[in-house]
Formats: structure tokens, sequence, C-alpha cells
């Protein structure tokens, strides 16, 4: 039967467990130029700014 030479460190076992936390659930934030909800480190899709510059013009309806 095959025995584990050395002990697995914390580091190692905790990173095989990361694939499974679960991203169903998405952190949103507000947008500091519209105040709307959007996901961190996106342009924001209601304005389309993104760390205070226009990156995408949005066009009204």
């Amino acid at each position: 039967m095959a025995v584990p030479k050395f002990r697995t460190s914390r580091s190692k076992k905790r990173s095989r467990h990361a694939g499974n936390k679960s991203l169903a659930n998405p952190t949103a934030t507000e947008c500091p130029h519209c105040h709307e909800l959007k996901l961190p480190h996106r342009v924001c899709s209601s304005c389309g700014y993104y760390k205070g510059e226009q990156i995408m013009e949005i066009e009204e309806e």
C-alpha cells in the first residue's frame, strides 16, 4: 500500500479544495459614477465607466 513520504501542507491541501468554491452569487458593487450595481473589475453596463474613465459609449433608448 502506498504511503505518503511527507506531510501535505495546508496550502497544498486547501488549493486542491479551492476549485469547489461556488461562484453562483458573485459580489455586486456600486458604480461610483451612476450608482448602479455592477460586477467588480468590469465596465459598468449602464454608464460605460471604469476607474473614472469612460470606456464604452452607451446608447440611450
